[in-house]
């Protein structure tokens, strides 16, 4: 054995002998390319075909042979791919060739190509080369260069495998594949567990902007014959203090009013307003990144913010002496912050309000943040700029396709529900209430999830070292896992 790999400790077994992949599989056979006409359509499978840790393969591409003669790697039915460079390795793209065009697949060169001889199961070998501890090792004897690290071949044929008869190879792929099967029932359950939470959510959001979610102020007026200020006398006196704390070189402008002829009738005591009515939008400034420094006072940057959070991970710094010309960047608790470029991503809506652990910190181009004048309403605005109506508004004025970006102004023109202060307190206190318990429930979700990923590998660990256990059956082996 090549002494710069290391080497497997198993043992071999009584039974089923411990032996070099090379001896059960074929590593990287050679495929009679000139036998195949060129017109021919044959399955072109790239990296990005074969999933993650699963197994699954897409084959549905084709081209033309000619095409794929050379520079791709060759494979036929049931030749098993192992991706040999990092990190799709680690990552676990390795799967079965199923059923292909014409009997001929080519794909790419960093797959590695197993070609199982006889005696020797593909299923049985895919899932002991798809093992974490297989890869654990392989990933162990890579070698090249970093971020260009590959398993060697030499390394692949030497690593050994316990090979039980065909017979117990089916048994045992049967076997796993049925507790798969359920793991996969039960992960998918867990998913739409997961869908129905983030649906219940939006509810919750459209709810409340509704005045569906907690007793009106108007019906709890009615009830106890008292009087109560309206949505509309809070707006009236949110725009006399807009305009008395103006001090701005230019004339005060007044905030355009909504145009309401197309919107729904609102729960009494509720008024239409925009953004722009109730808050100050304010764009952040682009800092110039050869200023930067490793401390200083944090620049908040589109990297720094996710759905609900925001992250410092990866940070910038500005000079704490270079603050003094930005103070008005300067972000205050409380305050909403939203990204402009790429504000919707697979997660939601890259929205969130500045905690004080986030403070100081100075708001940069391409973010957003409202301030609400009246600062009493600010958890009012987060709700209703969560709501898939506000989404549905950005994504309306949103521009460019490779970079996705929307405008302050755009911010600033949504129209949204208005209550008064007093119902906006409880719709607040409810929806937070609400969205805690959720969150509980989806972390518990999202923490089986990542048991379900881990037991897959538990299972295929305890199968293969229980064929070192004599006289241990494969339901058996499974069972105790």
């Amino acid at each position: 054995m090549n002494n710069t790999f290391i080497a497997d400790d198993t043992s071999a077994h009584d039974e089923w002998p411990v032996i070099p992949i090379e001896q059960v599989a074929e590593i990287n056979p050679r495929v009679d390319k000139s036998a195949i006409p060129d017109d021919l359509p044959v399955s072109f499978v790239p990296m990005s075909a074969v999933g993650a840790g699963d197994g699954t393969i897409r084959v549905d591409e084709t081209r033309l042979a000619l095409e794929v003669k050379k520079g791709f790697t060759a494979f036929l039915e049931g030749d098993v791919l192992f991706a040999k460079i990092t990190p799709c390795m680690e990552n676990g793209k390795m799967a079965v060739v199923p059923k292909i065009v014409n009997g001929y697949g080519f794909g790419s060169t960093e797959f590695h190509v197993l070609r199982p001889k006889s005696g020797m199961d593909a299923k049985y070998l895919y899932y002991y080369v798809s093992s974490q501890s297989f890869r654990a090792k392989a990933e162990r004897n890579m070698t090249g260069a970093v971020g260009q690290r590959r398993v060697p071949a030499p390394y692949l044929k030497e690593c050994t495998i316990p090979v039980a008869p065909l017979d117990q190879q089916k048994r045992i792929v049967a076997e796993i594949e049925k507790q798969f099967s359920r793991l996969d029932e039960a992960v998918a359950n867990l998913k739409r567990v997961k869908a129905n939470l983030k649906r219940y959510k939006a509810a919750v959001l459209k709810a409340a902007v509704e005045g569906r979610l907690v007793e009106t102020e108007a019906e709890r007026a009615h009830r106890e014959g008292r009087r109560f200020e309206t949505g509309e006398q809070l707006l009236q006196r949110i725009l006399e203090t807009r305009r008395s704390q103006w001090n701005g070189k230019s004339k005060y402008k007044e905030p355009a009013a909504p145009g309401t002829s197309d919107l729904p009738e609102l729960p009494e005591g509720w008024v239409w307003a925009t953004v722009e009515q109730l808050s100050y939008v304010n764009v952040g400034y682009a800092f110039k990144s050869s200023q930067f420094e490793a401390e200083g006072v944090r620049l908040l940057r589109g990297e720094n913010i996710e759905p609900g959070r925001l992250r410092w991970e990866d940070t910038r710094y500005w000079p704490v002496e270079k603050v003094e010309g930005y103070r008005s960047l300067l972000v205050q608790e409380g305050e909403i912050i939203l990204a402009m470029d790429r504000p919707i991503v697979t997660a939601g809506l890259k929205l969130a309000r500045a905690s004080h652990a986030d403070l100081p910190c100075l708001l940069v181009q391409r973010m957003a943040r409202m301030r609400c004048i009246n600062r009493e309403m600010e958890g009012y605005l987060y709700v209703a700029m969560q709501t898939q109506r506000f989404v549905r508004h950005l994504l309306g004025g949103q521009t460019g396709t490779q970079l996705p970006h929307i405008s302050g102004s755009g911010i600033a023109s949504f129209v949204l529900p208005l209550p008064s202060m007093v119902e906006q307190h409880h719709i607040v206190a409810e929806v937070d209430r609400r969205i805690t318990l959720l969150s509980e429930t989806e972390a518990q979700v999202d923490t089986n999830l990542q048991r379900a990923k881990s037991l897959r590998q538990t299972i295929l660990m305890r199968v293969f070292s229980g064929l070192l256990v004599k006289h241990l059956s494969p339901s058996k082996m499974i069972a105790t896992s």
